[in-house]
């Protein structure tokens, strides 16, 4: 029997080259697998070249496209659908007012230490951030406000990234936006 599910936003805010598109990818596939039929990922990478086209790092505009993200992610979430959001999203703020926008809202902060990140990054860019050829760049060069209080926080340096996606997908069933055939309890 397929899972029963609602609408809900899930946001992995974290460092570039945290595991914020592994996980999201992989809880898209268990869901899938358990038999969510409506589910979106948006990944801020492509985000940043599609619907934010033209928007540069400065506060201002990392702000608005995050604001843009749960704008998208909130009517995603209010036709019944699972939206996974994998973007940085480096400032607390912004993520509170992502919040207030969608409602049925999870955070998820993957974190890593930066010199974890800096090692997965097969593009440079850390490198060359470090070594000041790239301005702005979250966690060298500006700033990543750490989530106080993330629904999930998942330690993405050492952790098995199956048994994080499973840790989120668990989440998921014990807020009530999944209903495995597992969690449901046979009548008495």
């Amino acid at each position: 029997m397929p899972a029963t599910f609602r609408g809900v936003t899930i946001w992995f805010t974290g460092l570039p080259r945290s595991g914020k598109t592994t996980l999201s990818r992989l809880v898209a596939a268990e869901l899938e697998a358990l038999g969510v039929d409506r589910i979106e990922v948006l990944d801020g990478d492509v985000i940043r070249r599609t619907f934010s086209a033209g928007l540069g790092y400065s506060r201002a505009d990392r702000e608005e496209n995050v604001r843009r993200i749960a704008d998208h992610a909130r009517e995603l979430t209010e036709s019944g659908t699972v939206c996974i959001v994998a973007a940085i999203s480096p400032y607390a703020s912004a993520r509170a007012r992502a919040r207030e926008a969608v409602g049925d809202f999870v955070e998820v902060h993957c974190t890593a230490p930066v010199e974890v990140c800096a090692a997965r990054d097969t593009t440079g860019l850390y490198a060359k951030a470090m070594a000041g050829e790239i301005e702005s760049f979250t966690g060298v060069s500006d700033p990543y406000e750490i989530p106080e209080a993330p629904d999930l926080r998942l330690d993405t340096a050492g952790g098995d990234p199956d048994a994080l996606a499973q840790q989120v997908v668990d989440h998921l069933a014990l807020r009530g936006y999944l209903v495995r055939a597992a969690d449901e309890l046979p009548a008495a």
